[in-house]
């Protein structure tokens, strides 16, 4: 028999397969895709993890019709400010399509990763039905589904190592789901999160779960477990690397007495955690317990615990490892300061507020940040609500944190300038941007001129995610920005006086873009439409925040009264399932 050579592009895509493998930044495959046809169709064949950006930009027939041995997939729904209540529900994002997609596309699926996807629960009994070899599931924001859902994937995915619900809506039932998980033989279980939850759990059947459980590395309760079946679960599980306490504290009715376990010493213990939040419905009186591992902890998350500085003092003085910390302002200046002389590799801070309302006093301000920014110089990401900010502070900071990737700042109170000289914020924004060379997300509040945008413009290069609230002058604000952030992805602006000329200077780049965001700003119809026309790869909606109809459309007249305009790329044809308070643009 004559040997036949193979063609020189089969070589070629032989090779490109087993180096292609090795890849694993999605950024990079993206890049390799594009060179040529070649490396475009080797590509598709060895990508195992699928990431889509937002649900309506691709079908689900065509990413699985590309994409053919993917393994793990992440979707991601609705917009950020979703989260703030500024969409009206029902406004789409639904998981049933997919999973209808990925079932029979991918029968040997083993994750799933949603966030702010509406899920039922006959999606998660169809999860459980179509992949037999399904491991991971993690509900992030999400809502729909109950504890009937979950009691389908505890029952059926015998293989399943992860099960995370994060911040996500459950709707209660009298199922017991936590019961559902198989009773006899050990779990692969590996991470179990339900802090979110907001319903009662069976705790033996969760307590004989975890004594199953040997490879169980992370933990976290809801506020319904008290301190006391906390002590039993770390009593059966010292292996635990992240722990969420649950309500860390008594039962009511229950009162504290000295025949209470030794808290402390099953803490000790707990020799590998490293992780540890909760404290829901926080017993102070306990907190010394959980001294043991301070020193080991490098994320401490505290954002549910009204704790004051002295409180904190007693925990924060142990932990000279932290690199993440969340917590709530009560702690005051005088707490920042103390994580600030302590936690010297801090890598990201969150301070959230105790009382969002605009006209509260505000317990931290700059005092607390300028601390932070002398003390923690290793900072690469923070999210800081504050009532009172002074440029000086965010200069500072621009100065200290050299390495910051993130900068979220958060002046609750509209239109607030520098609280010492009474000046615009512009200067401290500027040197954020100015300063910080690897920024790549910035959120930006208080009293801002179009002189903050400019220098966003000038200096924000790498700038992805921009977050504008209350913010700006003139349309100009805008066009500083679209025309100056080449690689910008996310951008969200709330409240602020940017119109039709604003958008319009945007044409060259929002091909580029995932999704362009702007609520209560001083758009028309008619500039909404003159986009959609121009860019017709481009889905324009027009929202109305209240969740009443809007009637007309491009060809005729457009009601006036819209709140939201939503727009991002998309391969597809507007989608099908819009409720009738949003319009999409032709």
């Amino acid at each position: 028999m004559e040997f036949q050579a193979p063609y020189p592009d089969q070589v070629l895509e032989n090779v490109l397969e087993n180096v292609l493998q090795f890849l694993t930044s999605r950024r990079d495959r993206n890049a390799a895709s594009l060179v040529c046809k070649s490396w475009y169709r080797v590509e598709a064949l060895t990508r195992s993890e699928l990431f889509i950006g937002n649900c309506y930009s691709v079908s689900p027939k065509r990413a699985t019709a590309r994409f053919s041995r993917v393994r793990a997939v992440a979707i991601k729904g609705r917009p950020r400010f979703a989260d703030f209540n500024l969409m009206p529900p029902e406004w789409g994002a639904h998981f049933a399509p997919w999973v209808a997609a990925l079932g029979s596309a991918y029968p040997w699926l083993e994750k799933v990763y949603l966030k702010r996807m509406s899920v039922t629960d006959e999606d998660l009994k169809h999860l459980a039905e179509y992949f037999p070899y399904f491991k991971e599931l993690v509900l992030v924001c999400c809502d729909g589904f109950g504890t009937r859902g979950l009691a389908v994937i505890a029952k059926k995915c015998r293989q399943l190592r992860v099960l995370d619900l994060i911040e996500s809506e459950v709707a209660e039932s009298d199922m017991d789901w936590i019961g559902e998980f198989p009773e006899s033989g050990i779990t692969c279980l590996e991470s179990l999160i339900f802090d979110c939850v907001e319903s009662p759990i069976n705790f033996e059947a969760l307590e004989r779960l975890v004594i199953r459980s040997p490879s169980l590395k992370k933990l976290r309760l809801n506020r319904f477990v008290s301190i006391g079946q906390l002590y039993r679960l770390m009593v059966r599980a010292p292996q635990l690397t992240h722990l969420g306490t649950g309500s860390f504290s008594l039962p009511e009715g229950v009162a504290h007495g000295d025949q209470e376990p030794d808290y402390e010493s099953a803490f000790a213990a707990c020799k590998s955690l490293v992780c540890l939040s909760g404290f829901r419905e926080i017993t102070l009186d306990y907190l010394s317990a959980i001294y043991a591992v301070c020193a080991n902890l490098t994320s401490l998350n505290l954002s549910y615990a009204n704790i004051n500085a002295e409180q904190l003092k007693t925990v924060i003085f142990h932990c000279h490892k932290l690199q993440t910390f969340w917590v709530l302002d009560s702690i005051c200046d005088e707490g920042l300061q103390a994580a600030a002389a302590t936690c010297k590799d801090l890598r990201e801070l969150r301070v959230f507020p105790i009382d969002a309302r605009e006209d509260s006093e505000g317990p931290v301000s700059d005092v607390g940040l300028q601390a932070i920014s002398e003390g923690c110089r290793k900072l690469q990401s923070i999210l800081y609500f504050c009532q009172h900010m002074t440029n000086a502070a965010v200069v500072a900071m621009s100065n200290n944190c050299p390495d910051l990737e993130v900068f979220r700042l958060c002046i609750m109170g509209r239109h607030r300038p520098d609280h010492v000289t009474g000046e615009p914020m512009d200067e401290g924004f500027g040197a954020i941007v100015k300063n910080c060379k690897k920024l790549t997300r910035l959120a930006v509040s208080g009293l801002l001129t179009d002189q903050a945008f400019s220098y966003i413009g000038r200096y924000g290069k790498l700038v992805r995610t921009l977050s504008v609230a209350f913010a700006g002058d003139s349309d100009l604000g805008l066009k500083y920005v679209l025309e100056g952030c080449p690689r910008l992805q996310k951008l969200e602006i709330r409240d602020s006086p940017f119109g039709d000329a604003a958008l319009r200077s945007g044409l060259h780049h929002y091909y580029n873009m995932r999704f362009l965001w702007m609520s209560s700003c001083r758009l028309s119809p008619q500039g909404c439409c003159e986009i959609a026309r121009a860019l017709p790869r481009l889905v324009v909606e027009v929202i109305r925040d209240d969740g009443n109809v809007i009637r007309g459309d491009c060809e005729e007249h457009i009601d006036d009264n819209f709140d939201i305009l939503y727009m991002y790329r998309s391969l597809e044809r507007p989608r099908d399932d819009a409720p009738s308070f949003v319009t999409i643009l032709h």
